[in-house]
């Protein structure tokens, strides 16, 4: 298990590129899957899940070739299905959440598929369902082996319909836009995700033959075709390590420019930041952020607390909730950070508490912060990173708090997260990796 050591209390400057989003990268290496012709995508950030689903698809049988940083070819012409009943895919797949999208790529050229209950990320319940049952209206049969925690479904042909999802998931309508682009007929998807990452799988697929209407929406026409061909696709900058960034600026007091940050792809991330406070110039494509000595958190206009929630698109990206829970504990102000969509993510505040952090955790969805203004800086302190984004949250308390403190489980910080010591170091902090 590897440590970062952070000596914190210094202010940065300087130029940081966000990488190519994560969560887009999961799904549009997937959708390989649907063409036996070859596809290059670039900008895929080389972190540890992206890695592992790559290597993945190689054992599956996919050519796939590094022609570049972060540019990758792949061609699923010679897919070995037998793979799919091995114990290495089992250990291989169920370590990584995101391979549940390899289901409806296979099931809709192969007829089959199988995958391994996933991990990931401990951060409370995500069921599958909303997979399962699309699949199943789509003429799949599906079948769960309790003891081995395995998930098959088949098909002799699948069939276009109409569905009305129970939840907005983002897995799940990548999961069914990709079977539906091979089925016969049409298949309208309402109550659709219609995030930045599947805005762009789904534009990836046209640009491979497929016909999709109302793409940015949250219903969606997909009018099956009988193959699919290459293509080239470039991954949008990774909306959450720019929100990241934003953050780490204000935290740190730091002047930063966020080059390439994919703006009209940002949503409401800017004006979140800003109801906190937080300085924010748009220049071109990128963001200026200046250093702050203190940021006010606004009040609601009947003077109420101000509450920041998560919400599908285009309301708030679940997983920047934590980087606005810690950059509320040096504001000045109290705000309500209110996690709506996962029940675990805020029990890293205790760590937070350690470091002197006034928060009050109501439940375990809902964080009172009220801000120290800068006056009383972070402490430093010991901790474990417990998930990606919490993890990330920790190691920017650590930036801006005085004297050294050390974080453990790093790895689940690489997992979404490239060289983000070398990148910060380059910017003026001080971060050493320690195995």
């Amino acid at each position: 298990m590897a440590t970062f050591r952070i000596e914190g209390g210094k202010p940065l400057h300087g130029e940081l590129y966000p990488q190519g989003a994560k969560n887009e990268a999961l799904q549009v290496i997937c959708a390989v899957l649907l063409s036996p012709d070859k596809i290059q995508i670039r900008n895929i950030p080389e972190i540890s899940d992206v890695i592992k689903l790559i290597e993945i698809l190689t054992e599956l049988g996919v050519k796939a070739e590094r022609i570049g940083k972060g540019n990758y070819t792949f061609q699923a012409d010679e897919i070995q299905l037998d793979y799919l009943k091995t114990e290495a895919f089992a250990r291989q797949a169920s370590s990584l959440r995101g391979s549940i999208m390899v289901l409806g790529p296979l099931l809709a050229r192969f007829g089959i598929g199988y995958i391994p209950q996933p991990g990931g990320d401990k951060i409370g319940r995500r069921r599958l369902d909303t997979h399962f049952a699309g699949l199943q209206k789509l003429g799949a049969t599906f079948n769960y082996n309790p003891e081995e925690h395995f998930f098959r479904v088949e098909t002799s042909g699948l069939k276009g319909t109409y569905m009305l999802l129970d939840e907005a998931s983002v897995t799940g309508t990548a999961n069914l836009v990709m079977a539906a682009s091979l089925a016969e007929g049409t298949t309208t998807i309402y109550n659709a995700a219609c995030e930045p990452y599947l805005q762009q799988l789904c534009k990836m697929l046209v640009s491979m033959g497929a016909i999709i209407e109302g793409i940015g929406s949250n219903l969606l026409s997909v009018k099956g075709v009988g193959s699919l061909t290459g293509c080239s696709h470039q991954i949008l900058p990774d909306m959450i390590e720019v929100g990241s960034f934003i953050g780490l600026a204000a935290m740190t007091n730091s002047e930063i420019t966020i080059r390439n940050a994919g703006i009209q792809h940002l949503g409401i991330i800017p004006e979140q930041f800003k109801r906190l406070g937080i300085k924010i110039e748009e220049r071109n494509d990128d963001l200026f952020i200046p250093a702050q000595d203190h940021y006010e958190i606004e009040t609601f206009i009947d003077g109420s607390i101000m509450t920041i929630a998560d919400a599908p698109w285009p309301g708030l990206t679940p997983d920047l909730l934590s980087i606005f829970l810690v950059i509320a504990t040096q504001a000045k102000g109290s705000v309500l950070i209110h996690q709506k969509m996962f029940e675990s993510r805020l029990f890293f505040v205790d760590k937070l508490i350690d470091m002197g952090a006034q928060i009050i955790l109501c439940d375990p969805h809902r964080a009172t912060v009220i801000g120290l203004d800068h006056k009383l800086p972070l402490r430093a302190t010991t901790m474990s990173s417990p998930d990606i984004r919490a993890g990330v949250a920790l190691l920017i308390a650590a930036l801006s708090a005085q004297g050294t403190s050390k974080i453990s489980n790093i790895e689940q910080i690489d997992r979404g997260y490239e060289n983000i010591d070398d990148r910060l170091n380059s910017i003026g902090a001080s971060i050493s990796r320690l195995d």
